[in-house]
């Protein structure tokens, strides 16, 4: 068989393992939660927190949807013209035009272009968060903040482009099946490495002190079967008022991380309703399925850009020969985009699934629903949330389920629905 026929079979294979996969580990039954108790709920909320964070998330959406609508235009125009090929030409230029500086750096130089034009954005919303008091960070601290993700991002970029592009090179028939296997060791990979060399640069980790809490949070994993290695507290509050705790790591890695701010705003009883929550994503190894799906989906994707390669009327549009080469990285970030936003709502519906599976683990581990609906109620007010959003938003952006929809399915678990 040719390379393109054994990449269409390799390309079913993984779509079916994909499916496959995703059909026996994802919670497709999520418990009730009834509209009568999401109306109760939301009758439950202060009138004036309900609408300041409406009012929070109406300021929002404007600037997040046309930062999202230039972000696709200009995609489209370094992608389907060739003005992405000419940047990466021009990246490549003082380096004699080699092979390899085309490929990091212009792939670089083409995401900064995309990076500065959603910069506008990005401060019109850091000028809103501050104005409703939820980020307390300085321009300066902001701009930092900005600058160390940049320096991340390039790194794992470089990487990324480095190493698929040394493929395309040296294997241009067969590159798609180094590719495919290189791009799933990357995810799996970076499961393991981000939370622990990337977090640090973001903030600063110190185990919580000795007391009634940290006993109770180690006693609560013990229980649940869920080994941890520590307690750590993130020094959230030198940028922002809201409140979390999570549990990050896997295996040895693992620990229980609180926000600085949970520990001022909320009660320990509510604390430990979090973290019993954070628990169940463990306990149900959620980030090794969503580990296991993207390295498929990763693998997938790979395949699926060698056999779009074949279309010479979307290379033509490019300015590409191939789009094993450092000169189709704009169309590179078109066909990603365009699959990101088509994926999108598939993506947010299976992580509303499994969050809500995390909400009944709490529920059972706790057996305290009324301590349960009191913390969503403290999320939701402290973090501005919008506690019951307009469906068509939930249903296409939404990683979790709303306010009103946790707090109504914590009053069925009270009464016995599962």
């Amino acid at each position: 068989m040719t390379p393109r026929l054994w990449a269409v079979c390799a390309l079913v294979v993984l779509l079916g393992a994909l499916i496959a996969y995703a059909a026996a580990t994802v919670p497709w039954h999520r418990a009730p939660h009834p509209r009568a108790d999401q109306l109760a709920a939301l009758d439950r909320l202060p009138s004036e927190q309900v609408a300041r964070g409406r009012a929070f998330h109406g300021e929002l959406r404007p600037g997040r949807y046309a930062g999202m609508l230039t972000g696709l235009i200009l995609t489209l125009a370094l992608g389907l013209t060739p003005l992405g090929a000419r940047l990466v030409e021009l990246a490549g230029r003082p380096f004699g035009d080699h092979w390899l500086a085309r490929a990091v750096l212009g792939g670089l130089l083409v995401v900064l272009v995309l990076e500065l034009a959603s910069l506008p954005f990005a401060a019109w919303r850091h000028t809103v968060v501050v104005r409703y008091g939820l980020s307390v960070q300085s321009w300066g601290g902001w701009a930092l903040d900005l600058l160390k993700s940049y320096a991340v991002g390039a790194v794992i970029g470089g990487i990324v482009l480095a190493g698929f592009f040394t493929v395309t090179h040296f294997a241009p028939r067969w590159w798609w099946a180094f590719g495919a296997a290189g791009a799933a060791v990357l995810v799996v990979l970076l499961s393991f490495v981000l939370p622990v060399l990337v977090e640090p640069v973001f903030n600063r980790f110190t185990p919580m002190a000795e007391g009634p809490l940290r006993t109770e949070l180690l006693a609560l994993a013990d229980r649940d079967g869920v080994p941890v290695r520590d307690v750590l507290v993130a020094d959230a509050s030198r940028r922002t008022r809201a409140v979390n705790a999570y549990v990050s790591g896997l295996g040895p890695t693992r620990r229980i991380v609180v926000y600085d701010t949970m520990l001022t705003e909320a009660t320990p009883d509510e604390v430990v309703s979090v973290a019993a929550h954070e628990l169940g994503h463990a306990k149900d190894d959620d980030v090794l399925t969503g580990t296991i799906i993207g390295a498929l989906g990763a693998a997938a994707a790979v395949v699926a850009l060698y056999l779009l390669g074949g279309w010479s009327g979307l290379l033509r549009l490019a300015g590409t020969d191939t789009i094993g080469e450092p000169r189709a990285i704009g169309l590179l970030l078109v066909v990603s985009s365009v699959a990101g936003l088509v994926a999108g709502p598939a993506q947010a519906f299976v992580s509303r699934r499994i969050e809500a599976r995390a909400d009944i683990h709490a529920l059972d581990l706790t057996g305290a629903p009324e301590t349960f609906e009191a913390m969503q109620h403290r999320l939701g007010t402290v973090n501005l949330a919008d506690p019951d959003p307009p469906s068509w938003e939930h249903t296409m952006f939404a990683s979790h389920p709303s306010t009103v929809q946790r707090m109504a399915a914590a009053r069925a678990y009270a009464r016995g629905e599962r």
